[in-house]
């Protein structure tokens, strides 16, 4: 068993990337705009999750139950037609064979642990696709503790199966009923239900988004995904090291998981492919790096898309988990450095990688994964690269749209 506990050197790593500084920032974005009831909590956070995280007893539980209970390691898996497709050698992340059926897991996992030593009797959660929300509701259900997630009407709608996941697990699911009634939307309600439950509530924040230090924390707990890529590709090729890791992007937890152990590599190319909707200039689309400025959502500063007075933007994308209006601070200093390239798909171009992916390899994706999938047509491969695609979820959830795609009812 070669899975590996989160290392001690992360903590004391200074990589320009990695970490924010004791403030939380990345470069110029990050930090905590936070309403005045929430200070306390999200200073609670900062002041131990660190000390927490790393105690012995922790890291012991941590690593038994992504052993056990949610299925660690994942394999890493050679997509030999895929490869001879682009004419590379691509490698699948497959984090869709996690518990739950998505990378999420990784993160509730800690964050319910988190909670229970920070004496939290109360968790909710925001979710889009669904899959942030299953994984909230499983580990509630597996520690025992009530759960109440927040989710847009719209996605409701259109991930149906995992609502009924969610509420099978004994959570609450309420649907957020304002604006564009999807992700953005969740997230407002689930900060609203925090500031009136302060002291016996933890937010189980499903990305790198929010107030430090969850951009932080998420990514720590996501990095096992690079952690164990690293040594999956020693095995296979004979180099720990990629030239080249593809994540799709909406706030970015499985991007920041798979990037996270190769950031300080220059020599490895991270791609980061957003959801283009109907196309990046139709105005209907969630590329937030192309059309998103600086500004301040759900707690950080980051790349937001608003208008010249600063409303959001309401965004598009084929994908509940990609309909998100801004992006984690973490990519958008990935961005604005140039560390990572920043690429984008549409609706159908999605659409189009998930069936090739489903005729080529046998896996059906989540759609959220097959933006990812849909870089490989805007990148030019050598026949010697070693690509690593973060599949970050299964698409079960997605069988709805993939039906309506083929026309049946």
């Amino acid at each position: 068993m070669k899975l590996l506990m989160i290392s001690r050197n992360i903590l004391l790593n200074k990589g320009t990337y990695k970490q924010p500084n004791i403030f939380g920032y990345y470069g110029n974005f990050g930090g905590a705009y936070i309403p005045e009831m929430l200070h306390r909590n999200v200073e609670e956070l900062k002041e131990n999750y660190l000390k927490i995280i790393y105690e012995e007893s922790f890291q012991k539980e941590l690593h038994e139950l992504l052993k056990d209970y949610a299925g660690r390691p994942t394999p890493l898996y050679f997509a030999k037609r895929l490869s001879e497709q682009y004419k590379t050698n691509i490698f699948l992340k497959r984090e869709d064979l996690c518990h739950t059926g998505a990378h999420k897991i990784n993160n509730t996992i800690g964050q319910i642990l988190l909670a229970l030593r920070l004496g939290k009797k109360r968790i909710i959660a925001e979710t889009g696709a669904g899959q942030h929300g299953v994984a909230t509701a499983t580990v509630c259900a597996l520690k025992g503790v009530p759960c109440i997630v927040y989710m847009g009407e719209k996605d409701m709608e259109r991930q149906a199966p995992n609502v009924a996941r969610m509420k099978m697990l004994g959570a609450t699911v309420i649907p957020a009923t304002s604006g564009s009634k999807t992700l953005k939307d969740a997230t407002n309600e689930a900060i609203r239900d925090w500031i009136n439950h302060p002291d016996d509530t933890h937010y189980i924040i499903g990305s790198v988004v929010g107030p430090h230090p969850y951009p932080d924390m998420v990514a720590r707990f996501q990095s096992v995904i690079s952690e164990e890529m690293r040594w999956q590709l020693k095995e296979k090729t004979g180099s720990e090291f990629p030239t080249h890791v593809i994540a799709c992007v909406g706030g970015g937890s499985n991007a920041a998981g798979a990037f996270y152990h190769f950031l300080d590599e220059v020599s490895v190319q991270l791609f980061a492919v957003e959801a283009a909707g109907l196309g990046v200039q139709s105005g209907q689309s969630a590329a937030t790096t192309q059309l998103g400025k600086p500004g301040v959502l759900h707690g950080s500063k980051s790349l937001v898309m608003q208008t010249e007075d600063g409303q959001v933007i309401e965004p598009h994308s084929i994908s509940a988990g990609l309909d998100y209006p801004g992006i984690g601070p973490m990519h958008a200093h990935l961005f604005e450095t140039g560390r990572a390239t920043f690429l984008n798909a549409t609706d159908d171009e999605a659409l189009k990688a998930a069936f090739e992916l489903a005729k080529l390899e046998g896996i059906i994706p989540a759609l959220e994964s097959a933006h990812a999938i849909a870089a490989l047509k805007q990148v030019r491969f050598r026949s010697n690269d070693v690509v690593a695609i973060c599949l970050s979820g299964r698409g079960d959830k997605d069988m709805g749209t993939y039906m309506k795609s083929l026309n049946i009812e």
